[in-house]
C-alpha cells in the first residue's frame, strides 16, 4: 500500500478528479471550531503527501502522522518546516497533545476489525488536550458499500498521463480493491502498476462506541461535501 511508485502520481491523481483540499479542510476546521473555539494546535492522522495540512497549517499549528515512509517523505518536501512523523494509528506516541485531531479521505477504514477501530481512537484521545476534537471521515458502511464497484480515471499532467482502474469485492466485512495502475512519462515511457488496498467496513454504531470508549461525547455529521459524512468527538 502506498509504495514509492505510487506517492509520487498520488496529488496527480485526486488533482485530476476534482478533490477540493481547501474546501474539506475549511469544513473540517470548522467542526472544529464549532466545538473548540479556541482550538490553535492539530495533527492530522494518516496526512498522506500533506494536501490538507497544506491549508490547516495557515489556521493551526500542525503536525502530520502517516504509516507510509513514501507518504511521509513526499509530504515532506510538499511542506517544508512542517513536522511529519511515520507512525501506525492504531499505537502512535509523539510525546505532546494537540486541540484537534484529524483523519480524512477514509483512512480510518484500513484498520482490520472494530478492537483496531478502539485501539485508534483511544490513541488519538490520549493525545487530545482537555476539551479537544476528533474528526474522522468514514469510510462506506455495510449497507452503503456497492459489492463489484469498479472506479475508473483518466489524468493528463504536464509530462505524464495516468489511467487507474479499481474493482472492489466484498469478502465479509473486508474490502479488497484491487488497482491497476497504467502511467505515460515523457521521459520514461509507459509503465504498469498493481496495487491492493484492503478496506473494512464499520457500521455507524462501530464508530460511535470507539468514540465512547475512548471518552468522547460523539455526533455524525450529514455533509453534502463528504459522501460518507464525518465523526465528530468531542473528549469529555
Amino acid at each position: 500500500m502506498y509504495g514509492a511508485e505510487f506517492s509520487k502520481i498520488y496529488d496527480l491523481i485526486y488533482s485530476g478528479r476534482g478533490k477540493d483540499y481547501l474546501a474539506e479542510s475549511t469544513e473540517v476546521a470548522d467542526v472544529v471550531r464549532a466545538r473548540h473555539a479556541s482550538a490553535s494546535s492539530l495533527l492530522d492522522v494518516a496526512c498522506g503527501t500533506g494536501a490538507h495540512l497544506a491549508y490547516f497549517k495557515d489556521w493551526f499549528e500542525v503536525a502530520g502522522l502517516d504509516a507510509s515512509e513514501h507518504m511521509v517523505r513526499q509530504a515532506g518536501e510538499n511542506l517544508p518546516g512542517v513536522p511529519v512523523r511515520e507512525g501506525d494509528m492504531r499505537d502512535f506516541d509523539l510525546g505532546r497533545a494537540f486541540d484537534a485531531i484529524v483523519c480524512m479521505f477514509s483512512s480510518i477504514g484500513y484498520l482490520r476489525s472494530p478492537e483496531e477501530l478502539d485501539r485508534t481512537l483511544a490513541c488519538m484521545a490520549r493525545h487530545l488536550n482537555p476539551g479537544g476534537v476528533i474528526v474522522i471521515e468514514p469510510w462506506h458502511t455495510p449497507g452503503t458499500f456497492i459489492p463489484g464497484y469498479i472506479a475508473h480515471d483518466l489524468v493528463k499532467g504536464d509530462d505524464q498521463v495516468v489511467v487507474r482502474l479499481s474493482h472492489s469485492q466484498r469478502a465479509g466485512d473486508r474490502v479488497p480493491i484491487n488497482v491497476h495502475y497504467l502511467v505515460g512519462d515523457r521521459a520514461t515511457g509507459v509503465r504498469h502498476f498493481t496495487d491492493v488496498h484492503e478496506m473494512n467496513l464499520f457500521t455507524r454504531r462501530q464508530y460511535e462506541t470507539a468514540f465512547e470508549r475512548a471518552g468522547c461525547q460523539v455526533e455524525y455529521i450529514e455533509s453534502g461535501r463528504f459522501a460518507c459524512g464525518l465523526f465528530a468527538g468531542v473528549l469529555k
